[in-house]
């Protein structure tokens, strides 16, 4: 599998939980996060689509900005979801993995907004 590291962020519905994380391979790492294979925090939240993920050149720009992320305050992660992913669709089944729970019933995968 090659290596290309990267910072994603992985969510439990549309503006719920979010996980933010890095991974030299983020196939294998995704797998790792639905499958439950480490007792975490995308387990006990559920944080298991990903709506966002950054391509870096290596894994010391991809921790770098991981980190720059992780001091951003909620309204602009969710700005950086919002403009490229603005649906919350499940980038993850472009990746070849199946949907989550949800995901085929409608458009975003994720229960109605509250009016």
């Amino acid at each position: 599998m090659n290596k290309e590291p990267c910072v994603y962020i992985l969510v439990s519905g549309r503006n719920g939980t979010l996980y933010i994380g890095v991974s030299s391979q983020l196939q294998r790492r995704l797998w790792q996060h639905r499958d439950g294979a480490v007792a975490a925090f995308s387990t006990k939240y559920q944080t298991h689509r990903l709506v966002w993920f950054e391509r870096c050149d290596d894994m010391l720009a991809a921790i770098t900005r991981e980190k720059q992320l992780k001091k951003w305050n909620r309204m602009w992660k969710l700005r950086l979801i919002e403009e490229q992913n603005p649906e919350w669709r499940d980038l993850a089944v472009d990746l070849g993995f199946s949907a989550v729970d949800g995901d085929a019933d409608d458009k975003t995968g994720f229960p109605p907004a509250r009016e």
